[in-house]
């Protein structure tokens, strides 16, 4: 499995790029996997000032809905607009046009508490 380590990753799935004040999250190779054919996804967090670890939106596949958690505080700004018609681009490149939000971080270092991607790989292996 892949798990670029441009990234850092939660316990719950989701990775974070850091771009300047804003970050983009979404949900790793694994989790699309263990999800399988997702169908949809819900946020309806967009202008709030989440903590993290907050619940951000779902994520819905053929056979289960899972919650999307915020891997650090700070302001949702938009979901990827793609998604609403293409929600499988999070299964066929989930670190790329598959990404689900963008945010403002309150505290970048925040970030660097997180995993690295060989601390991530050890954890689904």
């Amino acid at each position: 499995m892949n798990f670029p380590d441009n990234l850092r990753y939660t316990k719950d799935h989701e990775w974070i790029r850091l771009e300047g004040n804003e970050a983009v999250i979404g949900i790793t190779e694994f989790a699309q996997k263990e999800l399988g054919d997702i169908v949809y996804v819900e946020v309806e967090t967009v202008g709030k000032s989440l903590a993290a670890e907050t619940i951000f939106g779902t994520v819905e596949a053929v056979k289960t809905v899972s919650d999307l958690y915020l891997p650090v505080a700070g302001t949702i700004l938009e979901v990827n607009p793609a998604l609403a018609g293409e929600p499988e681009l999070v299964n066929s490149d989930p670190y790329g046009d598959g990404w689900m939000i963008r945010m403002t971080v309150k505290n970048p270092a925040d970030i660097e508490q997180l995993m690295d991607a060989a601390a991530y790989a050890n954890i689904v292996h």
